[in-house]
């Protein structure tokens, strides 16, 4: 059983990012998105980072919540 917290720190983790609230934040300022691109083939992630994501939203995973709120705030107002 997975004990993992799902919190968005511990999803940089799963992404392999430092998940620091500093580098979180530096990280949202510093990416963005277009309305017309999936968060998960934004191009500033690496293959594994695209299949986790991908693979979690596709199962629904618990660390879905997570995913959409990191993609709503890398979104281009």
């Amino acid at each position: 059983m997975d004990t993992t917290p799902v919190d968005l720190s511990h999803l940089f983790e799963q992404l392999g990012l430092d998940n620091s609230d500093e580098a979180i934040k530096q990280f949202i300022e510093t990416h963005e998105i277009d309305h017309h691109i999936h968060l998960n083939q934004a191009p500033f992630w690496n293959s594994a980072q695209k299949s986790f994501l991908t693979e979690a939203l596709e199962a629904d995973a618990e660390w879905t919540p997570l995913i959409e709120k990191l993609d709503t705030r890398l979104r281009k107002l």
